[in-house]
């Protein structure tokens, strides 16, 4: 098997958060690179392809729990492996 055809496709949304149902361990296990409005953003907690968002953390906000604060961010979103 080739690397190409043993990597997962890439779902349409996909969270880094483990608790989250959008959460795909398997995808994890390569690096995944997320474009922008066509510039590669590497602070990317969460995305939707076909909504055209992504979740970015808030600086160093936390909330009561300790996860980070994330803001929802609008515009064209592109998902690949590196």
């Amino acid at each position: 098997m080739t690397e190409e055809t043993s990597r997962p496709p890439l779902p349409d949304h996909l969270s880094t958060d483990a608790r989250s149902p959008h959460h795909v361990a398997a995808v994890f296990e390569f690096p995944i690179g997320i474009r922008f409005n066509g510039k590669e953003r590497l602070d990317v907690e969460e995305y939707c392809i076909s909504e055209g968002w992504i979740k970015v953390p808030a600086g160093k906000a936390v909330d009561r729990k300790g996860y980070p604060l994330l803001l929802k961010l609008k515009g064209t979103v592109e998902a690949y492996y590196r």
